[in-house]
């Protein structure tokens, strides 16, 4: 309940709230909740709250990305709201929020939400009027949400039409390859009535469930371990099941990344002699947990021929997509403004720890870290010049456009001081083609206070009342990003070069496609700096020591 500002109290009309205590019965072999049970907890409070606000049958049409960030163990008590957002014509998109708390020791653990989209045939739904400043977000949201899932098979297409082949014939050719027929799984089931709704139709919940088993059992062929569920992609019901179907469960790994691995999960449907029907496809993401809780690495996958390529490139495309849906389309970067009054007491962060590296290239290595809810990247390599050559010719981000392509405009706004600058950068948007999009960077330069200490160059986004957004651009901005020199111990003129961003959804377009592996242009761009660094050394010998 809420107080509006008239002083009425409020309480949204479609909210449905379902609180379920974890029992032996609904946990796997690590006495946890099994995720195939959640699942059937969610879709049955989201059915709810869908036929509150239609008044009368709804069926689950499509169900968002699932990213399962904590687990839930036997005694404690899951607690699922959900809402609709929206109502479009004849469907409706509703938010589910789960979290989890434990009765004895009073501690709870943050929530994780994901959207439904129930379609029912009633005609045209009433629409759905916001109130709190959250129901107005996620109105707004729930449209862009919409044309994501509308989008969603042209993005795959446009994604594996620009990238090659050459990702699938290095992965053929590594000998300690699992071959992927040896991951295939085939299960039948057969729908009872406990497994059907009121409506005498399948839950979209059990057949979820039934999804994640043979899913399970896939990825267990792979790593010869107990495998946890990390996400579910989204996906759409094609058609409906219903009481005295069979129900064939057809799974197989798509493709093994360093710590994770993605599942693709058919279902089809038959009665008696009849052909199969194609129920639902669904792709989710599997991770082996060490005892620590920390993600193993797997073994790489050898994909089948002809299909089993086409599947092996298409789970590199939705591993970029996951990244953005999961960064740059979801709220949570996006509740308040990443940048920040410019002051001298502005604060750079320069590094992360547990970095995992995701790909390498001619000894430039990217690296990704989760942390907070945010995605950071690290790119790594080395130097044939000394460190302090390095930090001047890179702190200057004017000289940034002869190696950067991004970098198509840069101006010096204000020297603060020695050491802090602010320019306005222009880059190209990657989201929408038709604007360019810049950046207000406020760039820290810190020379190593002691030996064994880096040079730093750090950048964030600030605002200047003088440099307001303006309609032509879209206004990007840099949470936390820059880089780091260090004078490597073999050598006084070999320097190692970390650069560092926290990535936000302004920035994360132009590294994504590098995080899932569907191209190399962080190595293009990394080239081309060590030969910039190559090419401006000698002007830098030549000036008098005490101008360096």
């Amino acid at each position: 309940m809420f107080i509006l500002e008239n002083g009425e109290m409020y309480r949204n009309p479609t909210e449905v709230k379902m609180s379920q205590i974890v029992l032996p019965c609904h946990a796997n072999y690590c006495e946890e909740l099994s995720a195939g049970q959640l699942l059937k907890w969610m879709d049955s409070t989201a059915c709810l709250s869908a036929e509150r606000h239609a008044g009368c049958s709804c069926i689950t049409a499509s169900v968002d990305d699932i990213h399962f960030e904590t687990t839930i163990g036997v005694g404690q008590v899951v607690n699922i709201t959900a809402k609709v957002n929206r109502a479009f014509t004849s469907s409706m998109e509703v938010g589910i929020l789960v979290s989890c708390e434990d009765l004895f020791s009073n501690r709870q653990w943050p929530p994780f939400a994901t959207f439904v989209a129930r379609r029912t045939e009633a005609g045209k739904l009433k629409q759905v009027i916001p109130h709190m400043q959250a129901e107005h977000m996620e109105y707004s949201l729930a449209a862009e949400r919409r044309r994501m899932r509308l989008i969603h098979a042209e993005i795959i297409n446009d994604l594996l039409s620009s990238c090659s082949c050459q990702i699938v014939s290095e992965c053929l050719d590594y000998q300690d390859a699992v071959p992927a027929e040896r991951t295939r799984v085939e299960s039948v089931e057969l729908v009872l009535p406990p497994h059907a709704n009121h409506q005498v139709s399948t839950f979209g919940g059990q057949i979820m469930a039934w999804m994640e088993n043979v899913a399970s059992i896939s990825a267990s062929r792979l790593c010869n371990a107990h495998p946890t569920l990390q996400s579910i992609d989204m996906f759409h019901f094609r058609g409906p099941s219903h009481i005295g179907d069979r129900l064939v469960l057809k799974s197989v790994v798509n493709n093994a990344f360093k710590k994770s691995m993605e599942l693709g999960v058919c279902a089809e449907a038959y009665q008696g002699g009849e052909p199969l029907r194609h129920i639902n496809t669904a792709f989710m993401t599997f991770e082996v947990l060490d005892n620590d809780r920390k993600p193993c690495t797997l073994p790489r996958i050898r994909p089948e021929p002809v299909d089993g390529k086409r599947r092996f490139q298409e789970a590199i495309a939705r591993k970029k997509i996951r990244l953005d849906r999961k960064y740059i389309i979801s709220c949570k970067q996006s509740e308040v403004p990443l940048s920040v009054p410019w002051d001298p007491s502005n604060q750079m962060l320069a590094a992360r720890n547990n970095w995992v590296l995701t790909s390498e290239k001619n000894k430039v290595s990217l690296y990704t870290l989760e942390e907070n809810q945010m995605l950071c990247f690290k790119v790594e390599t080395h130097v044939a010049m000394a460190a302090e050559w390095v930090f001047l010719l890179l702190s200057d981000l004017r000289r940034r456009k002869a190696w950067d392509h991004h970098y198509q405009y840069v101006k010096l706004i204000t020297d603060s001081d020695e050491e802090d600058t602010i320019y306005r950068i222009v880059t190209p948007s990657v989201t929408n083609r038709s604007k360019v999009q810049d950046f207000i960077l406020l760039a820290s330069r810190r020379r190593p206070c002691d030996s064994g200490d880096p040079y730093l160059i750090a950048l964030r986004s600030v605002t200047l009342p003088a440099y307001p957004p303006t309609e032509d651009y879209n206004r990007g901005e840099v949470l936390c990003a820059g880089f780091m020199r260090w004078l490597t111990c073999l050598c006084m003129h070999f320097s190692q070069i970390s650069y560092y961003n926290q990535a936000t959804p302004g920035v994360l377009p132009y590294i994504s496609t590098d995080i899932a592996g569907l191209s190399s242009s962080f190595y293009c761009t990394f080239a081309s700096c060590s030969a910039f660094l190559e090419e401006n050394k000698d002007s830098l010998a030549s000036l008098p020591t005490s101008t360096l």
